[in-house]
């Protein structure tokens, strides 16, 4: 597991706002020098904390290393109450609205099964949460990636 010190978060929180962000506003913006901001951020891709593109941060190394999948369904008429409800839990990382069984399915981290069962308790208080099953993901074969598409894309779509 690495640890991020004050300076390491500034610069992967200002990552995430604005992926485009030049080293030198990433310096302004976690208050140390361009070289300095420079050479934290070489140090987080060596770690692999930042992923491929730079910009996509690996969790698990981190220590968030338990990942499910929460299909939920939901009262209807609180549909947008639970919604809001969910974006204020650090741990829930995505949010869709599906068809199907459940209506809405839920990414979620953890450090451990303990943290996630407290994760899921706090989502069941959640008024118009009707009832929730959980998936772990047991290992990951394949990350978020969009460029196979884009490339495609490049290749035949247009």
């Amino acid at each position: 597991m690495v640890r991020l010190d004050e300076v390491d978060l500034k610069i992967l929180l200002a990552l995430i706002r604005d992926p485009r962000i030049q080293v030198s506003e990433l310096a302004d913006e976690a208050g140390v020098a361009r070289n300095t901001a420079q050479s934290r951020l070489r140090r987080l891709q060596r770690a692999e904390i930042l992923r491929e593109g730079g910009r996509d941060i690996d969790l698990g190394l981190l220590g968030y290393d338990v990942l499910a999948f929460v299909t939920l369904e939901v009262n209807h008429r609180e549909l947008d109450a639970v919604v809001t409800s969910l974006r204020q839990i650090p741990n829930v990382l995505e949010i869709h609205e599906t068809s199907g069984r459940g209506d809405l399915w839920v990414r979620l981290i953890a450090t451990d099964t303990h943290q996630l069962q407290l994760v899921l308790r706090q989502i069941l208080r959640i008024k118009g949460v009707t009832r929730s099953e959980t998936t772990f993901a047991l290992h990951s074969h394949l990350a978020y990636r969009a460029s196979p598409l884009l490339e495609h894309y490049a290749e035949h779509d247009h």
